[in-house]
């Protein structure tokens, strides 16, 4: 008789041990998803602002060729034929 009540406490402690471990570990994987949001945002910023810097490159390099084609037409043309003929060169092989 004894032995059984000493069984069933021991259930008892064992389900309250592992309800105790269950919540932490509840509490954990809420941790990490609150994490894993914050993380989130944080790349998703920092893809946005790299995209801006990019694109403010890039438009920045389109002006300068742009002048520079303006202010030098002849040798942009002679550049961008021979450039073309070795394109065309390493094509072929």
């Amino acid at each position: 008789m004894v032995e059984k009540k000493l069984q069933a406490v021991e259930k008892v402690v064992e389900s309250v041990a592992e309800a105790g471990t269950r919540a932490e570990v509840d509490a954990q994987i809420a941790e990490l998803r609150a994490e894993i949001a914050r993380l989130t945002d944080a790349v998703s910023a920092i893809g946005t602002s790299t995209k801006a810097v990019m694109q403010g490159e890039a438009d920045l390099l389109a002006e300068r060729v742009r002048e520079r084609v303006r202010d030098e037409p002849l040798s942009t043309l002679v550049a961008v034929a021979g450039v073309s003929f070795l394109f065309g060169l390493l094509s072929r092989r």
